[in-house]
């Protein structure tokens, strides 16, 4: 583990599954779901940011080595990792991603730890998604979807699936109509979100905020981060958590 120590371990352990947790911070609670290949050095520096700003921030491990770098051979194994997991969805469509029991389980132990109006989640790359299931049955205030990747954008079926059944999808469309808001994150030409952006526009309306930007980049606030993204985030955060 090559975090600094100024991150506590921890795990968190619902219908018994274990995942470890990192935390760090005090103030409003803010759920950081890493990236492919798993929390990365860039990963932990995002979560650094939330915390400078205010925040308690838990980050679960879900897959990968926790600390190791982005290279080839960590994000193959990750991926391998993933694909034989029962606890994530990968090509089915109109299917809530299982993980996000846990993870529900994870956002209802830290807002009645912490109170206040809700916690915040946010998810990159493969689990991008995961912050809107978590919508369904947890206090989360401030969903954050960046660029969400899952299921694999293989097919235009599956470019547009946001990765929700259809009854969960019909509960987060209500919490949008009684004034919920999504913040979304993406390059324009990035191909392993597909058309999910236009997806949540239909689906949300101006629920759905999108932060877009040029090029055919990925990791908007980790790997290719930009810094009108990050702001974006904090703004997001101090708008819904306060």
């Amino acid at each position: 583990m090559t975090f600094p120590d100024r991150w506590t371990q921890g795990s968190h352990t619902h219908d018994g599954v274990s995942h470890p947790t990192y935390r760090q911070g005090s103030g409003p609670g803010v759920i950081v779901i890493h990236e492919i290949p798993g929390i990365t050095p860039e990963v932990a520096t995002f979560g650094q940011e939330v915390v400078d700003a205010g925040y308690t921030v838990v980050m679960p491990s879900l897959f990968g080595t926790d600390g190791a770098k982005m290279t080839p051979l960590s994000t193959a194994s990750a991926l391998r990792q993933v694909c034989v997991s029962r606890e994530f969805t990968k090509l089915r469509t109109g299917e809530t991603t299982p993980v996000a029991g846990w993870l529900r389980s994870l956002a209802r132990d830290l807002h009645e730890e912490l109170g206040g109006p809700g916690v915040g989640a946010l998810g990159m790359c493969f689990t991008g998604g995961f912050a809107l299931a978590m919508m369904v049955d947890a206090p989360v205030t401030a969903p954050v979807l960046c660029q969400p990747s899952a299921p694999f954008a293989v097919g235009d079926k599956r470019s547009r699936d946001v990765n929700l059944s259809s009854g969960d999808l019909d509960i987060v469309k209500g919490r949008c109509a009684a004034g919920q808001q999504v913040l979304g994150l993406r390059y324009r030409k990035d191909p392993a979100v597909g058309k999910r952006f236009d997806t949540l526009t239909q689906e949300l309306g101006d629920a759905f905020i999108r932060v877009e930007f040029e090029g055919s980049g990925h990791s908007t606030v980790t790997a290719h981060r930009q810094q009108e993204g990050v702001d974006a985030v904090l703004r997001f955060f101090a708008d819904n958590l306060h």
